[in-house]
């Protein structure tokens, strides 16, 4: 069986390559991708595994958005820490979904699954996620609480969203920073991919936010905002050609 790993935590993809290998020693892992664009392209440039391993929170939004970029035509075991995206997961047929951290059982449990469906199954299943195709619905505005009132803020007025431990803040273009009551995780399903990008796992950044890029060490990219931030955000090696990519809109 050939598995492409769809996951943008090198840990959570060294686990899951761990556990396929102790599951099935035959089991082979093309590759791993870590975004929206380079499992497109990867898909689009590479022989087809037989199963996808996907991770639902991927560095540049939700996953979903892969199926509305092309046909997918490999079926899928989702994976995700948030078990709200259960419903959505199922509507399009999935074989499993896997709450992180992934169990070394619960993934046996789902590769038995796969390899009981015959080609009528499989191709039932692609048929099903043929159907994600509609195009996605994306905000524009946000109501962030500030004291006793609510205070509308338009997305293009956002330079980056900031999440520590205990906090998540939106940094605005006028200086303004708000605190918001979500992770990163969830913001990021909510915006669209073309604005914003899941830079690290401390922030999401506007497009029209970015000031300058400075290639770094080991080709790392350091970004500066129109704003002040809290730290540095460094855009790793494996991300940086992506990240080029999507600042000039050429995904």
């Amino acid at each position: 069986m050939k598995v492409l790993i769809v996951e943008d935590e090198t840990v959570a993809y060294e686990n899951l390559a761990a556990m396929l290998a102790e599951i099935d020693a035959s089991v082979r892992v093309m590759g791993n991708t870590e975004s929206i664009s380079q499992t497109v392209h990867w898909l689009q440039t590479n022989p087809l595994p037989d199963l996808l391993l996907m991770d639902i929170h991927l560095s540049d939004g939700s996953a979903f958005a892969i199926f509305k970029q092309m046909e997918v035509q490999t079926p899928v075991i989702f994976t995700t820490a948030y078990d709200e995206y259960a419903i959505e997961a199922f509507k399009v047929n999935s074989i499993d979904y896997l709450l992180k951290p992934v169990k070394t059982e619960d993934l046996r449990r789902a590769l038995i699954k796969f390899s009981k469906w015959n080609h009528t199954d499989v191709m039932q299943y692609i048929a099903q996620l043929s159907k994600l195709t509609s195009a996605p619905r994306y905000r524009d505005k946000l109501l962030v609480s500030v004291r006793d009132k609510l205070l509308p803020i338009d997305l293009k007025d956002v330079s980056c969203f900031y999440a520590t431990e205990r906090i998540t803040s939106i940094y605005l273009k006028d200086g303004n920073v708000y605190p918001y009551p979500k992770p990163l995780e969830q913001i990021a399903d909510s915006l669209n991919p073309a604005d914003f990008i899941r830079a690290n796992k401390q922030f999401i950044i506007s497009r029209n936010g970015v000031k300058q890029i400075t290639v770094w060490f080991n080709s790392r990219l350091l970004v500066s905002l129109n704003v002040e931030t809290p730290e540095r955000i460094y855009i790793s090696k494996n991300k940086a050609a992506g990240f080029k990519a999507w600042l000039i809109n050429d995904i």
